[in-house]
C-alpha cells in the first residue's frame, strides 16, 4: 500500500484516493497519511481531510514548524506528474459528503453521511445536505465525485499567487518574526492580566461585586488572546509546552477547553466561511450571513443538518435586532461547545497526540473552574446578586465575539473549488479591523486577521511588523464602527430574504388550509 513508486499520474492518485487512501500533495510530492496519523493529528483529522488529492504545500508549510516539517518524508511514497510544475487538484471526498467510517465487521469503509446540491448559478460551489436515508447507500464515491467542478478561477493565476505567498512567507522567516517577544510582547499581557485578576479580587473583598466582576470578565477577555496565540503554538513553539500553558488558562481560570477551540479554530482556518464546513459561520437557528444556509445544509464539522425552518426563519428575520444581544451571551455558547467536545472525545478511541492526558487534564481543569468560580457567586451573598455577577462577567467578554464575526461575517461565501489558492482564500473571506497601535491590546492585536490568516503561527505581537511587508497585497480593511455596520447590513439583507421567506410559507399554509375547507 505504502510502497515509493517514481512518479503518479493525476488518475492514479484518484484510483488510490477511491480505495481509502488520504494523499496529500506537498512540494509535488505525494504523502499518504495512514489512519493512525490521521487519528492523532494534533490539528484534527478533517484538517487533512479538507486536502486529500489538493496541493496542500502552503497549508503545510503555513501550520507546521521546520521540525514537523521534516518528518514530513517519512510519508513521501513519490512525485506527482504535474503540467508546468503545477498540481491539477481533485476533490476532496469529504467535500461531497465522504467519510471513512468503522464498519460492523470492524474494518475501515466508504459512508455517504451527505450529497451535494444540484449546482446553483456558481458552477464551483458545493454545498452538502444531509443524506436522503431513504435512497440505496453505494459502495463508496467514484471518479465522478473527484473530479472539479467548473470554476472562474485559473490554475496559472492561482499558481502565481501561490509563489507571491511563498517569496513573502521567507521575508517573514528572513525578518525574524517567528522569535516570541516573550519580554516586550507578553511582559505587558502577564501585568495586565495580574492587575486585574488583582483588582477583581480586591473588589469583590469589599463587596464591589459589579466592579469585580467586570475585571474577571476583563481577564477572561484578554487571556483568550493568549490562548489562541499558544493554540496555534506560536508562544514557546512546543506542543507539549503551549498545550499545558493553554490548559491552565483557558480550563483552569476561564472555564472552557482548549482542546475543543484548536479542533474548531483549524478547520475554520483552513476552509474558511465555506457554508458546509466552517463552523465558525454555522449559527442556525440564530445567525445566518447568507442565504444558502436557507437550503438546511449539512455540517461535515458537527456532523448534523443545520435545519432551516417556521422557528430559524423567524429568528433570522430578526438577527440584526439581536446581534448584540445574541454576542452577550456568547460565551455560554462556548461552554456548550467545549463541553460537548469533552464529552465526546470521552468516547472517541481516536486521540491526537497526548489526546489522553490533555484531555484529563481539560476535565480537571473544568471541574476546578467550576469549584473556583461557584464559590465566587456563593460568596456574593443573595441568588439576585450571584445572577448579577454571573451575567456582568460573562456579558463584559462580548467584544471578543463582536471582533470575531466582523473579520468574517461581511466577507464572502463562496465556494470557487480546490483550485482556489491558499492565499486567495484568506484575502478573499478575511479582514482586517483598522486600529491605531495604543489600542491595538483590546484586540489582543488579532484585528490583523488577513496577516494572522495568512501567516497563523506567527506571534501575534509581530502581526503588525509582518502586515508592513504585505503592502503589495489587495485586502478588505474597515474601522470597528464601520466593520460593525458592514456586518449588520449583511445580518439585515438576509433578515429580509428570511422575511419573505416566511411569508411565502405562511401564503402556502393558508392556502392548503382553504383547499382542505373547500
Amino acid at each position: 500500500m505504502g510502497a515509493t513508486k517514481k512518479e503518479w499520474t493525476r488518475e492514479e492518485v484518484a484510483v488510490r484516493i477511491l480505495a481509502g487512501e488520504a494523499l496529500v500533495v506537498y512540494n509535488n510530492q505525494l504523502l499518504r497519511i495512514p489512519q493512525a496519523w490521521l487519528n492523532a493529528h494534533p490539528g484534527g483529522s478533517l484538517a487533512i481531510l479538507h486536502f486529500v488529492g489538493r496541493d496542500a504545500t502552503d497549508e503545510i508549510d503555513a501550520y507546521h514548524c521546520d521540525q514537523t516539517l521534516a518528518k514530513i518524508k517519512s510519508y513521501v511514497i513519490g512525485t506527482v506528474e504535474t503540467s508546468g510544475g503545477i498540481w491539477e487538484p481533485l476533490v476532496p471526498p469529504i467535500m461531497t459528503g465522504w467519510v471513512r467510517k468503522l464498519s460492523h465487521d470492524g474494518k475501515t469503509a466508504w459512508h455517504n453521511e451527505a450529497t451535494p446540491l444540484p449546482p446553483s448559478n456558481l458552477s464551483s460551489e458545493i454545498l452538502l445536505v444531509e443524506r436522503d436515508s431513504c435512497l440505496l447507500e453505494t459502495s463508496g464515491p467514484t471518479l465522478s465525485h473527484l473530479v472539479p467542478p467548473a470554476t472562474r478561477l485559473s490554475l496559472k493565476d492561482q499558481a502565481r499567487h501561490s509563489a507571491a505567498y511563498k517569496a513573502l512567507h521567507n521575508r517573514i522567516i528572513d525578518a525574524g518574526l517567528y522569535n516570541t517577544r516573550y519580554i516586550t510582547g507578553y511582559g505587558p499581557e502577564i501585568a495586565r492580566y495580574l492587575f486585574l485578576a488583582a483588582s477583581s479580587a480586591v473588589a469583590y473583598s469589599h463587596d464591589w461585586l459589579i466592579i469585580s466582576a467586570v475585571c474577571l470578565g476583563l481577564l477572561w477577555h484578554q487571556l483568550v488572546f493568549t490562548v489562541h496565540d499558544l493554540g496555534h503554538m506560536g508562544v514557546t513553539h512546543d506542543w507539549t509546552k503551549d498545550r499545558l500553558i493553554a490548559i491552565l488558562l483557558a480550563d483552569f481560570i476561564g472555564g472552557l477547553s482548549v482542546g475543543w477551540w484548536v479542533d474548531n479554530h483549524n478547520v475554520h482556518h483552513l476552509v474558511t466561511n465555506h457554508p458546509s464546513h466552517d463552523p465558525d459561520i454555522e449559527h442556525l437557528p440564530f445567525l445566518a450571513i447568507s442565504t444558502t444556509f436557507f437550503k438546511s445544509l449539512w455540517s461535515s464539522y458537527y456532523k448534523r443538518t443545520m435545519v432551516f425552518n417556521r422557528v430559524s426563519a423567524f429568528l433570522i428575520s430578526i438577527q440584526h435586532k439581536l446581534f448584540y444581544i445574541l454576542l452577550g451571551f456568547g460565551r455560554f455558547n462556548l461552554y456548550a461547545n467545549a463541553y460537548g467536545f469533552l464529552w465526546r472525545k470521552a468516547f472517541d478511541h481516536r486521540r491526537a497526540k497526548g489526546g489522553r492526558w490533555s484531555w484529563w487534564l481539560e476535565v480537571i481543569g473544568v471541574i476546578f473552574f467550576w469549584f473556583w468560580y461557584g464559590a465566587v457567586l456563593k460568596g456574593c451573598g443573595s441568588w439576585s446578586r450571584a445572577i448579577t455577577y454571573l451575567m456582568v462577567s460573562h456579558v463584559v467578554t462580548s467584544p471578543l465575539h463582536v471582533q470575531i464575526v466582523l473579520s468574517h461575517f461581511s466577507m464572502s461565501t463562496e465556494d470557487l473549488g480546490p483550485v482556489e489558492s491558499f492565499p486567495h482564500r484568506q484575502l478573499r473571506t478575511t479582514t482586517d479591523v483598522i486600529c491605531p497601535p495604543h489600542l491595538s491590546f483590546m484586540h489582543g492585536g488579532l484585528h490583523l486577521q488577513v496577516t494572522h490568516h495568512l501567516f497563523p503561527r506567527l506571534p501575534r505581537h509581530n502581526l503588525r511588523e509582518a502586515s508592513v511587508l504585505e503592502q503589495d497585497l489587495v485586502y478588505a480593511e474597515f474601522g470597528f464602527i464601520s466593520g460593525n455596520g458592514e456586518v449588520l447590513d449583511v445580518l439585515k439583507g438576509v433578515a429580509d430574504q428570511a422575511k419573505i421567506v416566511g411569508m411565502v410559507a405562511d401564503h402556502e399554509i393558508r392556502e392548503a388550509i382553504e383547499q382542505k375547507v373547500r
